[in-house]
C-alpha cells in the first residue's frame, strides 16, 4: 500500500505552504532568525516531509502514524503564526490566510487519517 507521495494532494498543498512559510518568515526581524524565523521553518518542513516519509509504509497503520507528526507539526506552525501575528510581525491579511491554508491542510490530513482507517 505505498504511496506516490508526489500524487497526495495534500503533500501538494503541503510543500505549497512550506514555501509560503520560507517567504513570509524573511520578512520577520532579525532577532528572530532564530527564534520564531527558524522554529516557522523547522515545522512547516516537517509537514510535508513527514508525509512523504508515511507513504512509504506498506502498512497504513504507519503511515497514519507519521500523518498524526505531520498533523502536530502543522498545529506548531498555526501556533507560531499567531504570536508572529500578536507580535505584530505580520499583517492580518497575512496572518488569516496562513492560518486559513494551515486549517485546510489540517483537515485534509485529518481526512486522510480516517480514508486509511485511522482514529
Amino acid at each position: 500500500m505505498v504511496h506516490n507521495y508526489r500524487e497526495l494532494k495534500v503533500w501538494q498543498r503541503a510543500l505549497s505552504f512550506t514555501v509560503w512559510i520560507y517567504k513570509e518568515t524573511g520578512a520577520l526581524p532579525d532577532n528572530e532568525r532564530f527564534g520564531l524565523t527558524s522554529q516557522l521553518r523547522r515545522a512547516s518542513c516537517s509537514i510535508p516531509m513527514n508525509i512523504a516519509e508515511g507513504s512509504g509504509n506498506s502498512s497504513p497503520k504507519e503511515f497514519c502514524r507519521f500523518l498524526e507528526i505531520a498533523l502536530r507539526s502543522d498545529y506548531e506552525v498555526m501556533t507560531a503564526i499567531e504570536i508572529a501575528r500578536k507580535l505584530q510581525y505580520w499583517s492580518d491579511t497575512v496572518g488569516n490566510a496562513l492560518l486559513k491554508e494551515g486549517d485546510e491542510i489540517a483537515a485534509m490530513i485529518v481526512g486522510l487519517i480516517k480514508t486509511l482507517g485511522g482514529r
